[in-house]
């Protein structure tokens, strides 16, 4: 009788924890959802009263628009530019960052290591205006280079951090044999280190090209031409004051979200193993 009870209580808890997720998952699975139904909606069916959860007639007319009549092409090509540079800059100089100041010994190495996590105790709004005044000495303002640069600025101290743990648990013999053999530093760092670390260098990347690519506030103040800005910058200007077009708002949402989407679901894996090693051998 008691196996029983214990039997039933087991299941009960499995079928509440099951609801949960379910629950959990439709909240934050249904905006998405929406925004993917709405853009094939025609325009009518779009802003009617009454909103429809399938839609009534399925059209490709707001693609079509995004592709050929605005100037989608160009964000999206920016976009891709400075998440492709941003993820590269970052991830390379996260990686010589991380090996000197966790694999070699020097004076001042951990002030070193402290400041560059205190960074992110600075709010990023601070940075506008000298960032501003010193891009605009530079000429960089409506040039992508200074989105580059203040995304790696922005993203390359976390990568720093993420990486300890991962040159952490590398054996300092594996170095040392390698030394004996006659390999130089930088042969050990890219021939060795490298390829065992490469999962905490993979979330660094992925971290670095969609922080890039969602990036709004410094896209909106350093590019003014309307052929430079990134996709969240130019996806804004569909929202007018006196107009809005849901339509197209609707279907660049869905493009804009397909880089990242693919790219987790080819190197979750690898970003989810790099999060999780990061904190669990810290």
């Amino acid at each position: 009788m008691l196996r029983v009870k214990v039997e039933v209580v087991k299941r009960f808890s499995l079928g509440v924890h099951l609801l949960l997720v379910v629950i959990l998952v439709g909240f934050f699975a249904f905006p998405f959802y929406w925004i993917l139904v709405s853009s094939f909606k025609p325009t009518e069916e779009l802003i009617r009263a009454k909103p429809t959860f399938i839609p009534e007639t399925f059209t490709l007319a707001h693609y079509r628009n995004l592709l050929r009549v605005s100037e989608y092409p160009s964000y999206l090509r920016n976009s891709t530019v400075v998440g492709l540079l941003t993820a590269a800059l970052s991830t390379f100089l996260a990686f010589l960052s991380g090996y000197s100041i966790y694999r070699c010994e020097y004076p001042g190495k951990r002030i070193i290591s402290t400041f560059v996590i205190s960074s992110y105790a600075v709010p990023t709004t601070l940075l506008t205006v000298p960032l501003y005044s010193l891009f605009a000495r530079a000429g960089l303002i409506n040039s992508l280079w200074s989105l580059v640069l203040v995304n790696v600025t922005l993203t390359s101290p976390l990568g720093v951090w993420l990486l300890k743990a991962f040159l952490s648990s590398v054996p300092k013999e594996v170095e040392e044999a390698a030394m004996i053999d006659g390999a130089s530093r930088l042969r050990i760092m890219f021939q060795i280190a490298f390829p065992l670390i490469f999962p905490g260098v993979a979330a660094v990347a992925m971290f670095s090209f969609v922080t890039s690519w969602t990036e709004f506030l410094f896209a909106n103040i350093f590019i003014m031409n309307e052929f430079q800005k990134t996709l969240p910058v130019g996806i804004a200007r569909f929202i007018t004051q006196y107009n809005v077009d849901w339509g197209l708002l609707m279907a660049g949402a869905v493009l804009t979200s397909l880089p990242p989407v693919l790219l987790f679901a080819f190197f979750g894996k690898s970003f989810i193993r790099g999060l999780t090693s990061g904190a669990t051998k810290y």
